[in-house]
């Protein structure tokens, strides 16, 4: 039987527009089921700290668990190359931060993913001081101690980091930099496994997070010179910053975010954002938030909007940093 003309192109029409409704049906259920949080780095640091704590209150939101899926590698490229390629259906979400989303395009000109482009933003999540910190038996006593102590003795001490692009490194390379010292760089799996090497006096230094070094610094295994962050921590109080113990040139507040595989239905990203923006609000999150040395960014600086906006600034802020270091990702 032969069609006419307008009726086929009516019936073709309906046909094309059937996956776009179904997309549309599918998202305005969302969740139907588990969402898999991809952490690009090894379970116990802080992506992965930072993870579960939101993740937790979001699940409640959501109806749906959210499940920590730890992928480490390359300083948290390989982990956020995966959900670049996963389906954009709200199924598989990343917790990425400075490293992946910033810092590591000027490490590899081959990096397989544009961070500013590839990535559908969800929100910022917090901000977190680094700090320096040491073997317990590391000769310095105070921060000027250690800067005089390193510039001296650099070809002899080594400094651990989690992986060229990851905060530990770029913070490191910056503290380097900033005291004119070439230690030799030790990488690992994720700051965590970092952390344990030195408590065994396998590495000299590091940079690192209160997640992973807080209670290893008040039970004496390890030494802290200084905070990377504007004020003291109120977890840490006794660790002045940078700028206090007479380095104001180390400042180093990474953050983390969330973000979705591009093209993800807005319906959906809309849907995370909200029950991030909830979790960020929850008093419960905050406080364990606040007991890891984490700050919770105000609402004007959180959402799909602002980080989008931030991942480009930050791009533009480390390039030429990076440059200047001429390290690149082997």
């Amino acid at each position: 039987m032969k069609l006419p003309r307008r009726k086929f192109l009516y019936l073709a029409a309906g046909a094309a527009a059937m996956p776009a409704l179904s997309r549309i049906a599918s998202a305005q259920a969302y969740p139907t089921r588990a969402i898999s949080m991809i952490v690009p780095f090894a379970a116990g640091g802080s992506s992965d700290v930072i993870a579960r704590i939101v993740g937790e209150h979001m699940s409640r939101t959501l109806g749906q668990q959210l499940v920590n899926e730890n992928i480490g590698g390359a300083g948290g490229t390989t982990g956020s190359l995966r959900a670049m390629r996963a389906n954009p259906d709200g199924y598989t979400i990343l917790i990425g931060h400075m490293g992946t989303h910033a810092v590591s395009i000027s490490f590899n000109p081959n990096l397989p993913y544009k961070p500013d482009v590839d990535f559908a933003p969800i929100g910022l999540v917090i901000e977190q001081p680094s700090l320096i910190v040491a073997r317990r038996d590391f000769p310095p006593n105070n921060l000027r101690e250690f800067v005089s102590y390193v510039r001296a003795n650099a070809d002899k001490l080594n400094m651990a980091h989690a992986g060229i692009g990851s905060n530990a490194f770029n913070f490191g390379l910056m503290l380097n930099s900033v005291i004119g010292a070439k230690p030799t760089l030790v990488p690992f799996t994720g700051t965590g496994p970092a952390a344990n090497a030195m408590i065994g006096g396998q590495v000299d230094y590091m940079i690192n997070a209160i997640p992973e070094v807080g209670q290893l610094i008040q039970a004496g295994r390890i030494k802290a010179y200084a905070t990377g962050g504007p004020q003291r921590s109120p977890v840490l109080p006794d660790i002045p910053t940078a700028k206090e113990a007479g380095l104001p040139e180390f400042q180093a507040m990474p953050w983390w975010a969330l973000f979705a595989p591009k093209v993800t239905p807005r319906p959906v990203l809309d849907r995370l954002t909200d029950a991030l923006d909830r979790a960020l609000d929850d008093e419960t999150v905050r406080r364990r938030l606040a007991e890891i040395g984490c700050d919770v960014p105000e609402k004007a600086r959180r959402g799909q909007a602002p980080l989008a906006a931030l991942v480009k600034s930050e791009i533009a802020r480390w390039t030429p940093i990076i440059k200047a270091a001429n390290v690149k990702l082997e």
